[in-house]
């Protein structure tokens, strides 16, 4: 989350990325790889013949594997960095089901498909489930603690769709992979940008285990989270990246990083980013806000 956009001014200012996750002892470590369920090789050549991508299509082309343990490379040497060498709690992303598909259909053309074709999606989204379902369960043998699915529901200021829709669509599917997650034993954890506030309550239902961001930018006040989800989930986050981080305004950045960890320390709260680090935060910014972040948590 810290180095995808900046991976080179850390290297340059510490070393290599290692060596800054090392100087402020993080405690987690976000893994990504993996196989994709999704044939894009095939939808290219549909859209190629300029024909549109639609989920009656989609069902006629078979997902890719979970099960190729060498599209695991990644994630295996993820877990003896961070996990072996160092001691670091390992979460693997793994994808979601709106936020999925949205890369075949386009994030407006999906939203129509939940309409237009709602046997379909609700079809390619089971077949998805069981898809992740194997990936969760192959990680977690590998050594994962806990699975990250990300699945972005939320704009500025509501979902994208309607509850009523997230509860058909998202629900049952989504069931599917936290049951088999904590028949393992594991842990899991749910990424998605905006105002999600109106579905916290299936959230729980879920069983999820920790929620990244709790995006106080679209409307999610802490004080909703501490007075009613507290005890009910953990928060990953805690650092802006819409409003906070990567603007220059110092004071603005110690007043808010203070802020938040006055109401979140002591918590079921790791501080993090809540989204990736943008280009336009420079490396003496990031570094005065980790300095601070790393003295906050000892004091």
């Amino acid at each position: 989350m810290v180095s995808s956009n900046l991976n080179d001014e850390i290297s340059a200012a510490f070393g290599s990325v290692a060596a800054f996750e090392d100087k402020y002892e993080f405690d987690t470590a976000h893994l990504f790889g993996g196989p994709n369920s999704l044939n894009f090789e095939a939808y290219k050549k549909i859209q190629g013949s300029g024909e549109e991508l639609t989920p009656d299509i989609l069902l006629d082309i078979p997902f890719l594997p979970p099960d190729h343990m060498d599209d695991y490379k990644g994630i295996v040497d993820g877990i003896k960095h961070h996990k072996q060498d160092r001691s670091r709690f390992c979460y693997a992303q793994t994808p979601g089901f709106f936020e999925q598909f949205n890369s075949a259909f386009g994030i407006e053309n999906h939203l129509c498909y939940l309409s237009m074709y709602s046997d379909e999606i609700k079809e390619l989204y089971k077949r998805q489930a069981e898809w992740n379902k194997t990936f969760a369960e192959n990680c977690l043998d590998l050594g994962v603690d806990m699975v990250h699915v990300s699945d972005d529901w939320g704009s500025q200021n509501s979902l994208l769709f309607s509850p009523k829709m997230w509860w058909e669509f998202i629900y049952p599917n989504m069931k599917t992979v936290s049951d088999a997650v904590k028949a393992k034993n594991g842990f899991i954890s749910l990424h998605s940008d905006g105002c999600i506030a109106s579905v916290l309550d299936g959230i729980v239902a879920l069983g999820f285990d920790m929620l990244h961001p709790w995006q106080e930018s679209a409307g999610m006040s802490y004080d909703l989270y501490l007075n009613q989800y507290k005890d009910r989930f953990g928060i990953l986050g805690g650092l802006c990246i819409q409003t906070t981080l990567g603007f220059g305004d110092y004071k603005h950045l110690e007043n808010e990083i203070r802020r938040v960890f006055q109401l979140l320390k002591g918590k079921r709260w790791i501080f993090c980013t809540t989204h990736f680090v943008q280009n336009h935060c420079s490396i003496e910014e990031l570094t005065f806000a980790y300095n601070l972040a790393y003295k906050l948590a000892r004091e």
